[in-house]
């Protein structure tokens, strides 16, 4: 594919092959077929009632004859009145007579006959069609009561040629209103499903090509309009959908140049503390009392950071590694969480050490290090930022408990600060969405959310009015012991 090609973009369907060809063409075929329907029964209407009227006046033909004197009359008036009834012969009974009142002077032979005073719809519509169609000139017999009541039914005979020829006069004009009416209907029907349903399909359909081009633009997300109506519903679902797309592939695009930027500083920094630790060892040497205290720990967290930076060079993105389990007192771990945060803390901020020293916990200590470390200088930074905020507020204190609950060692980490606003308690451990303070990266917690996880364990917020604090729980349960069924075997030495 050319790059013109792409830029074009899709084709636009033909005018008949898009939504409003469609709804104007089923649009006059639906009227065109309402039509069919309605013009079976009026084609059938129409026969009858044009017949009843050739019975009406062959019933005043007859009764003219009945007036005349001697009820004898000549040729000339005996064919003027059937002629204008439009008939052949007039036959009518009364009581037990039945009588020829008329008679042309040619004899005709009845070639089908049809009762008035007991046909249905279904025959009546397909006699129409009959009649409509029929092979050959007809001549048919007719039976019905007498509109005057003259007699019990009279009886005509008539050439079925003159009533072919009104009854398609009729399908002609039902046709041309007909079509008269759906180029109207189809009209209206059209204007109104074009601006109630395809302009806005249409409008839908531009937005999400042009959305897709750059989904990354927030200026290509639609604007939903006030409709109520499932258009509307439509197009604030995509209006949320698209507005969710773009901050995820913000995020990802962020995400990947943090990754990169992550994996160079890690390079450089490997370097910078590899010769760090050959430093701390010469220092490690000085027969000072205070040097030799923390110089195993600042050995330590070299070489933790170190081995971070390692991990994060190997797998690229910042990917954990699965834990190392091993069983170690936690008591100790804290205390060296302590040691490093107070550094960092202001003097107005304590930290408690308040785990009891024979529990033990079956975790990587290296991971555990951190999530206790990030948990803790969440805490000392918000207690900070509050007391920049508000210098007369109470000292902050930061208390790290802990206790086993069969497999389980929950450990809690609480502080007396602001505590989690409520609008970022549904994202908090979601990178870069808990970034609170001016400076932070929202990294911290999400990072400790997934070295928890990692152990098969959970972290949540506890239930804090805003304003009273933060108190955090997270578990770490122990592995699962390898369990083997059937029973050891005993070997016995035989006695000499």
């Amino acid at each position: 594919m050319t790059a013109s090609a792409e830029k074009r973009g899709p084709a636009k369907p033909g005018v008949l092959k898009g939504l409003s060809g469609k709804v104007l063409l089923l649009t006059i075929a639906f009227v065109m077929l309402g039509e069919v329907l309605i013009f079976l029964p009026s084609i059938a209407n129409f026969r009858l009632t044009w017949l009843k009227s050739r019975i009406a006046q062959a019933e005043i033909a007859a009764l003219a004859v009945e007036a005349a004197p001697t009820r004898m009359l000549s040729g000339d008036l005996r064919s003027e009145l059937l002629k204008g009834a439009g008939v052949l012969v007039v036959s009518l009974k009364k009581g037990d007579t039945r009588k020829l009142v008329l008679r042309g002077d040619s004899d005709h032979m009845i070639d089908a006959a049809f009762d008035l005073r007991s046909t249905s719809w279904a025959h009546a519509i397909m006699d129409a069609f009959g009649a409509l169609f029929a092979s050959s000139e007809r001549v048919i017999g007719v039976t019905d009561v007498p509109p005057n009541m003259s007699g019990d039914f009279i009886e005509i005979a008539l050439d079925e040629a003159l009533l072919r020829k009104a009854m398609f006069g009729y399908a002609v004009n039902i046709l041309l209103l007909s079509i008269v009416l759906s180029l109207i209907v189809a009209g209206l029907v059209f204007l109104a499903l074009n601006q109630v349903l395809v302009k806005p399909m249409q409008r839908l359909t531009a937005n999400m090509l042009a959305f897709g081009e750059k989904p990354e633009d927030p200026g290509r997300v639609i604007v939903a309009s006030a409709r109520q109506d499932e258009i509307g519903v439509a197009e604030r679902e995509l209006h949320d959908m698209q507005l969710q797309l773009a901050a995820m592939l913000q995020q990802k695009s962020r995400l990947a140049a943090l990754g990169l930027a992550v994996s160079k500083v890690s390079h450089d920094l490997r370097n910078m503390l590899a010769s760090a630790h050959l430093l701390s060892d010469r220092l490690a040497m000085v027969n000072d009392p205070t040097v030799q205290k923390f110089a195993p720990k600042l050995i330590g967290s070299i070489d933790r950071a170190i081995d971070f930076c390692v991990q994060t060079l190997k797998f690229g993105q910042a990917q954990e590694a699965p834990p190392r389990r091993e069983k170690f007192p936690l008591q100790p771990l804290a205390e060296e969480v302590i040691d490093g945060a107070v550094v960092q803390a202001s003097s107005r901020v304590a930290l408690y050490n308040n785990i009891p020293p024979s529990l033990i916990a079956d975790a990587d200590r290296d991971q555990l290090f951190r999530i206790l470390t990030n948990l803790a200088r969440n805490a000392i930074q918000a207690l900070e930022t509050q007391q920049t905020v508000d210098p007369q507020s109470l000292d902050g204190a930061v208390t790290l408990k802990a206790w086993r609950e069969g497999s389980v060692v929950i450990i809690e980490i609480a502080d007396n600060g602001p505590g989690v606003p409520e609008k970022i308690r549904e994202k908090l451990f979601e990178a870069f969405q808990s970034a609170n303070r001016s400076g932070g990266t929202g990294l911290g917690l999400a990072i400790a959310a997934e070295l928890v996880r990692a152990h098969g364990g959970d972290i949540r917020l506890g239930h804090q009015p805003e304003g009273s604090g933060a108190v955090f729980h997270f578990t770490i349960p122990d592995r699962v012991a390898e369990l083997r069924s059937g029973r050891r075997g005993e070997r016995h030495t035989r006695e000499n």
